[in-house]
């Protein structure tokens, strides 16, 4: 029983990430997207602030880094949200397993592996599928804003992983999370003043913002962080993988969402490209161990 609960806890936490898509999708029908991420992440901050204060400089400068990496992920799902699905949202985020690999082949100034780019490419052609968008239009990069906004999220998801890779564990949990969700309440504020005016929640809001900003940006990653501790990451990888899969299921339950057959087609592509990934290349995904310390 005890070596199938930290399965079970790493599972737990794919199932509140994916339900955050819902979640948002309905939020950001009442309050500003910039606002929501304001609230949200500023209620996370000061929480762990309370905790444990950050004590030098160096936690700052790298919180601070990738932070920014997790505000253009958040901003960008999040506005996304504003004119796409939550199935459709949720699905192309789970894009950054992918891309995770490509980047630290980049940064390694290496060739990705065969299995990286059939995934990629995998991944492209479910995307299309799941957008609508034909062959040409790929080419052309004529995606939906919408959908174009998830996937600038997905990619800043994958560079925070990264980031993380290489600066994470120089930190105090606690402190160096305590700063990227401060600096993404503070970017997001900035954004908010200027184009929404920072509107106060009200008190629809407080559920959204209290779980999402609570339950799932602290609750959850405790449950991965404790998890990931008694397993690899590639095998704790292929689990968070369940994600999209969750916040698609939920959004047809919860808010009616259905796809057509090509866009369930497209949807099996992605997660199956998901999973060649994170099957094929567990040497380089060594970075998903760094997750746990984002939002």
């Amino acid at each position: 029983m005890r070596r199938t609960l930290p399965y079970g806890a790493v599972a737990g936490a794919a199932v509140l990430f994916g339900s955050t898509f819902t979640v948002i999708k309905s939020a950001v029908e009442s309050m500003p997207p910039m606002a929501f991420i304001t609230w949200r992440f500023l209620i996370a901050a000061v929480v762990l602030l309370t905790l444990r204060r950050p004590g030098n400089r160096r936690v700052w400068r790298d919180g601070i880094l990738a932070g920014s990496f997790l505000f253009v992920g958040f901003a960008s799902q999040t506005q996304g949200l504003v004119t796409t699905s939550a199935s459709k949202s949720a699905l192309i985020t789970g894009l950054y397993v992918i891309m995770v690999p490509l980047l630290v082949a980049v940064a390694k100034r290496s060739r990705p592996g065969l299995a990286t780019l059939l995934g990629a490419a995998t991944g492209v052609f479910g995307l299309a599928l799941l957008t609508n968008v034909s062959l040409s239009e790929v080419v052309a990069g004529s995606f939906r804003r919408g959908d174009l906004l998830t996937v600038a999220a997905a990619t800043a998801f994958a560079s925070h992983i990264v980031a993380l890779s290489y600066t994470a564990r120089n930190h105090h949990l606690i402190e160096f999370t305590a700063v990227q969700m401060l600096t993404v309440a503070g970017m997001a504020a900035v954004l908010s003043a200027i184009r929404e005016g920072l509107p106060l929640p009200t008190q629809t809001d407080l559920l959204p913002l209290i779980m999402t900003g609570l339950i799932v940006s602290i609750g959850a990653f405790l449950l991965q962080i404790w998890g990931q501790s008694h397993m690899s990451a590639a095998r704790a990888g292929i689990i968070l993988s369940l994600e999209p899969v969750v916040g698609a299921g939920l959004a047809a339950i919860i808010l009616g969402e259905h796809l057509d057959r090509k866009a369930w087609l497209g949807a099996a592509l992605i997660v199956g490209s998901i999973y060649i990934v994170m099957w094929a290349t567990s040497d380089e995904v060594v970075a998903l161990e760094t997750i746990s310390t984002s939002s």
